[in-house]
């Protein structure tokens, strides 16, 4: 697998946009490169081959919000690791603030447009006093966000589906003519295999890791040094930081991982944390790993007959579908999109589940899926889901803190990340615009995809009672709580008719009316 300096395609999608940017601007201005703006999409473009790299360790920023441990210390390695790799062409400023690092470098810089609306209104506002020359499109993503707003046009909702296929289109993806490779778009069908029965992993090759330096121990030690208050556990890092380590990751995912990954990437072992899954969520967002090198990657699998097609096509969804799906609707739904609470739901975190304490939970995939979280700062997409998601929307928890412990508590995740995810995929809190239905279900669910319940103090099976599983009780407390809007959606309708059947309802309203623990 070749690893360009520049990651094929960009300069073809976004050089005409960047050479418009930097008209008139001294060829020689610094560039200054966000934490998650680390690859060579960004400082390795020839338009900037005579920029010193300004990269800025902003303390201020560090302790805003109550981060994972982890997150913090992949983020400082990728940034002290990109310094080191550059050598000196980069300037590393550890600083309060932006500004004041900013204000050392002495000359305006350019910079390539923030991911979050909060960073790109202060990227502005420093433009306008002139310490930044020109702001630039954003690169580590597969289509520009001029382009999707002028294919997306006045539309309000449309599905991921639909952005999907136009996307394969356009970057000619699995593709044969104007048809998809094997005549179907979507092989979901083919990728909703239980998990296997008596086993305690998936039993593929493990996934790529990475071999810790000294930059990351004088991160950890730093971080210590800091004292700052974050979430979870410290740890061995999981994640790759640098392209040439992203770039290992994906090789060793496309080699050995990708083929079996399709049918079981919605199944979920206790033993098994990451499956077959490419645990490339982490270099994919801070932008040393290109969304299409990845599907590139992944196609050429199929070409070679190495993976299956409906593997392949799982995970060229999740990244050129979902992923920039999620991106461009950060955007485009505007920035008061994450305020949105259209079911109404206000109640507070728990301090369990703000602590990462899970063996303060009697529910196993409750308690197991908390500590996962506490001790690596991920978990794969079902987990989040179906299972912290779907609890968290079960009992009424305020969306715009889920977002925000999502973001914090999660090492991939970003501003731009949480907001579609949690409030339109997981709360359905934007009344419909991302996804058609709620992402509700029972212990019957959890019970066919993951091996959390056989354990369990809960019965899947059991709705009132002692044993009553309180995904279950809780599933059927949220159909009578929004009966009515479930009741007008076709996707919906039966479960308010298989609620209005049920004898012992009354008893189970009272019952999770008055839970307490989980």
């Amino acid at each position: 697998m070749s690893r360009p300096s520049v990651p094929e395609g960009v300069l073809d999608i976004y050089g005409e946009a960047v050479d418009a940017a930097l008209e008139g601007v001294d060829p020689a201005a610094p560039l200054w490169c966000f934490g998650d703006q680390l690859g060579p999409a960004v400082h390795g473009l020839p338009q900037h081959a005579e920029r010193e790299v300004v990269l800025v360790e902003s303390s201020a920023v560090l302790r805003r919000r109550r981060y994972h441990r982890q997150k913090l210390h992949l983020l400082l390695s990728g940034m002290r690791h990109l310094d080191d790799d550059l050598g000196d062409r980069s300037s590393y400023h550890r600083t309060t603030t932006y500004r004041e690092a900013l204000e050392k470098v002495g000359r305006p810089v350019v910079v390539h447009e923030p991911t979050s609306y909060a960073a790109a209104e202060f990227v502005e506002r420093l433009r306008r006093e002139g310490l930044v020359a020109a702001v630039l499109p954003t690169t580590t993503f597969a289509r520009p966000r001029a382009e999707f707003t002028a294919w997306a046009g006045d539309a309000t909702s449309f599905t991921m589906e639909t952005f999907y296929r136009d996307q394969r289109r356009r970057f000619e993806v699995l593709m044969e003519g104007d048809s998809p490779v094997g005549g179907t778009w979507n092989l979901d069908h083919d990728n909703r295999e239980k998990p296997p029965k008596k086993q305690q992993t998936l039993g593929v090759p493990e996934p790529w890791w990475p071999t810790e330096d000294g930059i990351d121990e004088r991160v950890r030690a730093d971080l210590d040094a800091m004292d700052l208050d974050t979430v979870g556990s410290d740890g061995p890092r999981w994640f790759a930081v640098t392209p040439d380590e992203a770039h290992q990751a994906l090789e060793r995912f496309v080699a050995h991982r990708l083929d079996p990954f399709g049918p079981y990437e919605d199944a979920v072992l206790a033993g098994d944390p990451t499956m077959a899954h490419s645990l490339l969520s982490v270099p994919l967002n801070l932008g040393v790993l290109h969304p299409l090198d990845a599907v590139h990657a992944a196609e050429q699998a199929h070409h070679d007959g190495t993976a299956r097609l409906n593997s392949v096509e799982g995970f060229v969804r999740q990244i050129l579908g979902w992923r920039e799906y999620i991106w461009h609707l950060y955007w485009h739904f505007g920035k008061g999109y994450q305020r949105s609470n259209q079911l109404g739901a206000q109640k507070k975190l728990p301090s369990w589940w703000t602590e990462l304490d899970g063996d303060k939970v009697t529910a196993a995939c409750l308690s197991h899926t908390l500590n996962e979280v506490r001790d690596r700062g991920w978990v794969h997409h079902i987990p989040r889901l179906m299972i912290l998601g779907n609890h968290a929307l079960q009992r009424e928890y305020r969306p715009s803190a889920l977002t925000e412990w999502f973001t914090t508590s999660f090492v991939d995740g970003f501003a731009w990340v949480m907001p579609p995810n949690v409030v339109g995929m997981s709360q359905h809190a934007d009344g419909g615009k991302l996804a058609t239905k709620p992402y509700a279900s029972g212990g019957a669910y959890l019970d066919k995809m993951t091996d959390h319940c056989g354990d369990c103090a809960f019965d899947p099976k059991v709705r009132v009672g002692e044993k009553a599983c309180p995904f279950t009780a809780g599933y059927w407390q949220f159909v009578h709580r929004h009966a009515d809007l479930l009741r007008g959606n076709h996707r919906t309708a039966r479960a308010v008719a298989t609620m209005d059947r049920l004898s012992d309802l009354d008893a189970l309203l009272e019952q999770e009316d008055g839970r307490r623990e989980f």
